[in-house]
């Protein structure tokens, strides 16, 4: 019994030695993966080393469970445990490895992650993934409309050639005052897409897809003198030899929003207004707002990245949370309430 009792020792020794091993090499490598950025950071963990790492981790995870019995007779500590092991299968079914592995046991092809590119009105099926291939969803994907949203109110600055500055909220026909030594500012109006004609300098905000903001700016001289100037958006300090002020019109975007419509079999079969950090979840992928067109605003674009092993990975912060909480707090209340009552 003495030479069991002692293997027992060594073996549970090992197993935790092996964990704190694991956990001082998991704070060096998140460490190192602030340092290297997000993407360098994802090929890393999803690399043949991190892989056995991590299979180590669910290993360990999984021994301490069998050689520290009371790990499994309480379950406030079975829930932490095992909502690690959930937390370490469910990424790892979802990493690389794991989706190589999904489509050589079980024939389920599915893209990792990738992006896509979408004009308005437009419908597409294609994945650009990052080896500069591209791969196809089972449906797809149309933008029925794009646009981006602004922090209330707008602004335009007003600067003399001297430095002196005003910064004056867009009220279309209100008059700012500049002070007596430099006249007033009023905004006639304000354009989403600008043109000019060649002939005759005719202004006008054109309807065709185009992204051009500018606003029409009149300033009344000290001297009576009236002149209008064109502040624009995406040229700030554009100015003409004879302006005494420097316009700019500044807005700062608050959102972009793209309305998606998944179309399968020829028929809308779900419908959403995604906005960063607000996807859609459609057939086993989840559709990100990663960017869009800066230039025009006639596209978007999405980050598309798959589901695989993210309800495991949720399932194990619940019950990994509900574990700590049990531990930490409950136990207490309802050991408290228990000596009351006796």
């Amino acid at each position: 019994m003495g030479v069991k009792e002692s293997s027992k020792k060594k073996f549970r020794r090992a197993v935790m030695w092996s964990a704190l091993t694991l956990i001082i090499l998991l704070i060096f490598l998140s460490i190192y993966g602030a340092f290297i950025g997000a993407e360098q950071t994802r090929n890393l963990v999803n690399s043949l080393p991190l892989s056995v790492y991590w299979l180590a981790w669910a290993l360990v995870l999984i021994t301490a469970l069998a050689a520290f019995r009371r790990l499994a007779r309480v379950p406030r500590l079975l829930l932490m445990h095992g909502g690690c092991v959930f937390i370490l299968a469910g990424s790892m079914w979802g990493s690389d490895a794991g989706h190589k592995l999904q489509e050589q046991l079980l024939g389920i092809d599915k893209i990792r992650t990738g992006r896509m590119a979408i004009y308005e009105g437009q419908s597409k099926n294609l994945v650009a993934l990052e080896n500069n291939q591209q791969a196809k969803l089972p449906f797809s994907v149309k933008l029925t409309d794009f646009r981006i949203e602004y922090y209330k109110p707008v602004y335009l600055r007003v600067q003399t050639r001297e430095g002196r500055s005003w910064k004056i909220p867009v009220e279309i026909g209100s008059d700012f005052s500049l002070g007596p030594d430099f006249g007033t500012v009023t905004i006639i109006r304000a354009f989403e897409n600008f043109k000019i004609t060649i002939e005759g300098g005719i202004v006008y905000d054109d309807p065709e897809p185009g992204y051009n903001p500018a606003l029409e700016v009149q300033i009344k001289h000290a001297d009576g003198a009236v002149r209008t100037q064109y502040a624009f958006e995406r040229s700030p300090g554009h100015i003409h030899p004879e302006d005494k002020f420097v316009l700019r019109y500044q807005r700062i975007i608050s959102d972009y929003i793209s309305e998606l419509e998944v179309i399968k079999n020829n028929k809308v079969v779900a419908k959403k207004n995604i906005e960063v950090n607000h996807p859609l979840h459609f057939g086993g992928y989840h559709f990100y707002q990663h960017s869009y067109d800066a230039e025009a605003g006639q596209y978007t674009i999405l980050e598309v990245v798959s589901d695989s092993g993210l309800n495991l990975v949720y399932a194990g912060y619940l019950m990994l949370c509900v574990g700590v909480f049990w531990h930490l707090w409950l136990r207490h209340i309802f050991t408290g309430i228990k000596l009351k009552s006796e």
